[in-house]
């Protein structure tokens, strides 16, 4: 029985440990960082994305590339994690993100061949982060909801680099009346609801025909050609429930034995639609959205009455459409007061794209608004669509936050010489985490450089001595190619977007850091392992096993 192995894993499982599942992992994270990098900043390059099914997305923008890679590795995918947490907490700086992570991680591996043990690595670099935050925070300058030119800044600076490069003066109005149009204050707090900003994409017609709706949008018809196709001073009765005849709740059997009854039985029917019909015409109203349906009959009677009627409308829009018009969503016709009654200065069905729309406009003070987005082709909707998506998240959270920092790579310098300084004061191994921390953080403004065809050592040397000479705000200018003051510049962030980087980042870093075993299990095999039909050898699965191209 001496020396009988004993096997506590699974055969075929794999096991790495120590430095070669570090090395492994760090490869991983720093191989999907430096994918994206190439998209940071305003002269960033694009990536086209081709999935599986043959379809395209072009895009620079670092959570969707992330996303639509198909990545195999664990510790690739925690850096996917970091770009996409960062997308939904602050819609912008998705890729600054990742390539944080991946050059703390190139730094931490430096370290850690100069014997320096991970956990101290991890400990220098969360307390770097700490003072880094701390340090943004020192930086932050206040922006009122009032001052419209310095949000269109914001909303301008995030979509600076993406598709809608263009036509970004117009998009940046757009976003910025959209979002200070829904915003809800509560105890002197600003909140934003972005749900309660609804963007219709339509292909046709320019970027520049985009528009905002102080209204909504429904992506539906009126239900019946003899309705009236506009409205004005529209009072809009929002119904929950279906204006036709519902089924008995028992199953019960009507027996009918002569013509006479059958003809009764119809016009009684009738006669309960018509009575149903009477109640939304006498509620005073003469637009009527139904989330449910509305029988042929009905919409007779309802275009007799001059009544604008549209069905099956979304859940999600009818929340809206109460929040634009300032009705109520009604479920019980017998209760509808004229309160519950929402108001649109018109309604009207337009032709957009080649499709009929229904534009609910000039509600009075709109909860809710609608963005209608064209451009030439499908590609360009998609990539407008996503440089607005930004804009809009940007300008939320400026709203409320109510706190800027300048853009350009300033802050990543001015934390990254704090940082240094902050090191010297440390005593032990968590100084050189620290100072790798520091010089990690430059990896933004040395891509920005990079990325504009720049020379990135000029460039941050110039950059630190600005910094050192007191100009906290100065960064780079890369369609000068020269230091600039960002401030004057309005090229400006949320204090958010910089924070949540950092803390993203760190995190991610920190845990990649920490793992010195890998165990991965097999496979089972599913019947895409099993090549073909009935568990045949992969190449075998045409028709009864012949060689490819027989048939």
């Amino acid at each position: 029985m001496a020396g009988q192995p004993i096997f506590i894993l699974k055969e075929g499982s794999k096991r790495t440990r120590g430095r070669d599942a570090q090395s492994n992992n760090i490869m991983a994270a720093k191989a999907v960082a430096e994918a994206v990098r190439t998209t940071l900043g305003p002269k960033g390059m694009d990536k086209m994305l081709v999935d599986s099914m043959g379809d395209v997305v072009i895009t620079n923008d670092g959570a969707t590339i992330l996303k639509e890679m198909d990545i195999e590795h664990p510790a690739a995918k925690m850096v996917v994690e970091v770009a996409k947490t960062q997308d939904e907490e602050v819609g912008d700086g998705t890729t600054s993100a990742a390539v944080v992570a991946g050059e703390l991680l190139k730094k931490a591996e430096d370290l850690i061949e100069q014997e320096i043990h991970p956990t101290i690595i991890a400990s220098g670099y969360r307390l770097a982060a700490e003072k880094a935050v701390e340090v943004l925070n020192s930086l932050a300058m206040t922006v009122e909801m009032s001052d419209r030119n310095l949000l269109i800044s914001i909303a301008e600076t995030a979509m600076t680099g993406k598709g809608a490069e263009s036509s970004k003066k117009l998009l940046s109005k757009i976003a910025v009346d959209a979002v200070t149009s829904v915003v809800d204050t509560t105890d002197g707090k600003n909140s934003v609801e972005r749900d309660n900003i609804n963007v219709v994409k339509k292909v046709g017609g320019r970027v520049e025909d985009s528009e905002l709706i102080r209204g909504m949008i429904i992506d539906k018809e009126r239900i019946h050609p003899n309705m009236p196709q506009k409205i004005k001073d529209a009072k809009i009765i929002l119904l929950n429930t279906a204006i036709e005849l519902k089924d008995t709740e028992v199953d019960a059997e009507i027996s009918i034995t002569s013509p006479d009854q059958l003809q009764s039985f119809l016009d009684q029917e009738e006669q309960m639609l018509k009575r149903i019909v009477q109640k939304v015409i006498g509620s005073g109203a003469n637009v009527v959205f139904c989330q449910k349906g509305i029988e042929d009959l009905a919409q007779h009677y309802l275009a007799k009455a001059g009544i604008f009627a549209v069905r099956r409308v979304k859940k999600s829009d009818m929340e809206k459409l109460a929040r634009a018009t300032g009705g109520n969503l009604i479920t019980n016709l017998d209760e509808v007061t004229p309160e519950d009654l929402g108001y649109a200065g018109l309604v009207e069905e337009k032709k957009v794209g080649g499709d009929n729309m229904t534009f609910v406009t000039g509600c009075n003070n709109p909860k809710a608004v609608t963005i209608l987005l064209r451009g030439g082709t499908e590609h360009v909707v998609d990539s407008v669509t996503s440089a607005l998506e930004d804009a809009l998240r940007v300008v939320a959270v400026a709203i409320e936050d109510e706190k800027l920092v300048a853009g350009g790579g300033s802050p990543e310098v001015e934390v990254a010489l704090r940082l240094q300084e902050y090191a010297a004061t440390l005593e032990g191994r968590e100084q050189l985490a620290v100072k790798a921390y520091a010089e990690a953080l430059e990896v933004i403004p040395r891509t920005l450089a990079e990325n504009a065809g720049l020379d990135p050592i000029d460039m941050l040397m110039e950059l630190r001595s600005q910094h050192e000479k007191g100009i906290k705000t100065a960064g780079l200018d890369v369609f000068e190619g020269k230091v600039v003051d960002m401030w004057k510049n309005f090229v400006v962030e949320p204090l958010r977007v910089k924070t949540q980087v950092i803390n993203a980042a760190t995190e991610s870093a920190v845990m990649i850091l920490r793992i010195d075993d890998i165990i991965a299990s097999t496979r089972t095999a599913g019947p895409e392992d099993m090549g073909g039909m009935g568990g045949m050898p992969p190449g075998m699965g045409g028709m009864g096993g012949m060689p490819p191209g027989m048939m």
